[in-house]
């Protein structure tokens, strides 16, 4: 078979490292016949490994090149498709064997574990999508840029408290859970990795999400200035009559505050 050679417009780094693999596999934990999707499967480095404790997986390639060796194995689903246009809600996990029989015999379908190494130049877009997703997920361990993580777990009144901190802090409960240098991988990357640890909330506050998002997209659109010059004029915008200290700025806010104003906001519309 020959050598696939690595795709820049696919922002293609090929894990090649095996201890860092296993330190992966370990922090994932699959079992035998869980229904898993694994995100960007690439030469197959994390998947072979992955489905030798599933039985069954399924994967979503994009690199036509790459799906075609991929389907040549015959423990995998493949999914030739742009991730960003893949309906998780609506994979189908029958061939992984795992459905659940509920007391009343109906079937239950299992929720999904979501897996990859996810191209860095769209990872962004991929974390917000499966957001729409998240009610049929059990959890999510990604390889992302460690800076990207870094937004993602930091804590409010920090430098790397962002727009993408309080999306998913609301929703989620993560934790950066191993380092990868770029050494790692093949190309190697210029910027230092890690995986992280998404768990969906069991009691996720009750908010509406397109109103929060716009929320807090307005609080972080000029995060230098003061809440007043922002998120002030949007609050004007929707007739909001409560209370919500502007002379803040976004980074200073705690997702909870963000939080309970979504919910005043959701009860004056």
């Amino acid at each position: 078979m020959t050598k696939h050679i690595a795709r820049k417009r696919f922002g293609q780094h090929f894990l090649s490292d095996a201890g860092i693999i296993d330190a992966i596999v370990h922090a994932i934990d699959p079992q035998p016949g869980q229904p898993m999707v694994e995100i960007g499967p690439g030469l197959a480095a994390l998947t072979q490994p992955l489905v030798e404790r599933l039985g069954h997986l399924t994967v979503i390639e994009l690199d036509r090149d790459l799906a075609k060796r991929l389907r040549s194995h015959g423990q995998l689903t493949v999914i030739e498709s742009d991730v960003l246009k893949v309906d998780f809600s609506s994979i189908d996990i029958a061939s992984a064997a795992t459905k659940l029989v509920a007391s009343s015999g109906a079937v239950v379908r299992p929720k999904l574990r979501v897996v990859g190494n996810l191209p860095y130049n769209i990872s962004t877009p991929i974390l917000f999508h499966l957001l729409d997703h998240v009610g049929c997920i059990e959890d999510q361990h990604f390889m992302l840029q460690k800076e990207v993580i870094d937004r993602m777990v930091a804590p409010a009144d920090s430098s790397d408290f962002s727009r993408l901190s309080v999306m998913l802090q609301w929703r989620y409960a993560m934790e950066d859970v191993l380092f990868v240098p770029p050494e790692s991988f093949d190309p190697p990357p210029r910027v230092d990795s890690a995986v992280v640890r998404m768990v969906p909330l069991a009691e996720p506050p009750d908010i509406d999400q397109r109103l929060f998002s716009e929320m807090v997209q307005v609080a972080f659109s000029q995060r230098r200035k003061l809440l007043r010059h922002t998120l002030g004029r949007w609050l004007d915008e929707k007739c909001f009559a409560g209370t919500f200290d502007l002379q803040r700025r976004a980074q200073e806010v705690p997702v909870q505050d963000y939080i309970a104003l979504a919910q005043k906001l959701r009860v004056v519309a």
